[in-house]
């Protein structure tokens, strides 16, 4: 990774009526960085991918912020201006595959059509180039199957086509949500060592939201935790997994279940759930579920080094304690 950054977003936020679901979001992703966005259900980690995109629609609106690509300013709320960017500079790999494909049309068409669309090779070509990259992220018999509809694939192998179909533009940012869901182990890392691989060969930068900490643990160079639409923590993801500086975080890592040991223990959950967004307490919206909340955390805590690490931020007024939790 270099330190210039491709992707320098301040200050999002994303509102649903008069309530904001991505409350003042800071990131930044440096060309050729895997980033990784964690959190529970309901954090607004898809929301803030999908405002990139420029792909929010209906009551779900943008409400503040600025976002920059290479230096350039993204419009987020232009839609023509985006559509130009996605598929070329932009790609994003949709969670929910078998809703995000045409059911009319092959799967090598569209695969193929933002080569075709944006001009970057004929349709023969970009047929070929589909067939081949249905092949790298594991797809059998590529020829064939790039002449099937969405609903004569698995689930699973239309996970594969859309990941395929955000690849094959080598983005300068490919934003992956849940990439790897309904995947067995093994495509999921062939799956995994081909984002590597992009990264290395042409310097990709990659935000992968995930609920999954393995993949998070493998390829992320860096790990932003995000609860009720706010970054709470990011650092490196090594010092991240072994010295967590937010309680949600310490949580969040309690969650994994261990392999270790021969006896049968109970699998750890966070107490309470997300709050409805009506509901979000003032102040650090984490403390309604935090056992080291106090009256200080009424007040909003900042996004800030602890103790004197500037490569480690989080939002917490007890973060010299989060190691005391059990």
């Amino acid at each position: 990774m270099t330190d210039a950054q491709t992707l320098e977003i301040r200050d999002l936020s994303v509102g649903i009526g008069p309530h904001d679901v991505v409350d003042g979001v800071d990131l930044s992703i440096g060309r050729g960085e895997i980033v990784a966005l964690v959190g529970e259900s309901g954090s607004g980690k898809s929301l803030t991918a999908l405002a990139l995109m420029g792909l929010l629609g209906g009551a779900v609106r943008q409400t503040g912020g600025r976002a920059t690509l290479d230096g350039t300013a993204l419009d987020l709320g232009d839609d023509a201006a985006m559509r130009r960017l996605r598929g070329t500079a932009l790609a994003m790999i949709f969670q929910e595959p078998v809703a995000s494909l045409n059911p009319l049309l092959s799967v090598g068409a569209q695969v193929a059509e933002s080569l075709v669309v944006h001009g970057r090779a004929t349709r023969r070509e970009a047929w070929d180039r589909a067939v081949e990259m249905l092949r790298e992220v594991g797809i059998p018999a590529p020829e064939r199957r790039a002449r099937q509809l969405p609903s004569e694939l698995s689930g699973g192998m239309c996970q594969r086509v859309m990941i395929a179909s955000a690849l094959i533009s080598e983005p300068r940012l490919l934003i992956a949500d849940e990439p790897t869901t309904a995947l067995d182990v093994t495509i999921q890392a062939q799956i995994l060592h081909l984002m590597r691989r992009l990264r290395d060969e042409t310097g990709t930068s990659v935000l992968i939201i995930t609920h999954d900490m393995g993949v998070v643990a493998s390829v992320a160079d860096r790990v932003c935790v995000m609860y009720g639409g706010r970054i709470v923590e990011q650092a490196e993801v090594h010092r991240l997994f072994a010295d967590p500086r937010h309680p949600y975080t310490k949580l969040l890592l309690a969650t994994i279940p261990r392999m270790t040991g021969g006896h049968k223990s109970e699998l750890f959950s966070i107490e309470g759930r997300v709050p409805d967004l009506a509901d979000w307490p003032e102040g650090c919206r984490f403390r309604t579920r935090c056992p080291l909340a106090d009256g200080k955390c009424a007040e909003r805590p900042p996004l800030a080094p602890p103790g004197s690490d500037p490569g480690h931020l989080a939002a917490c007024w007890h973060s010299d304690r989060v190691e005391d939790l059990t």
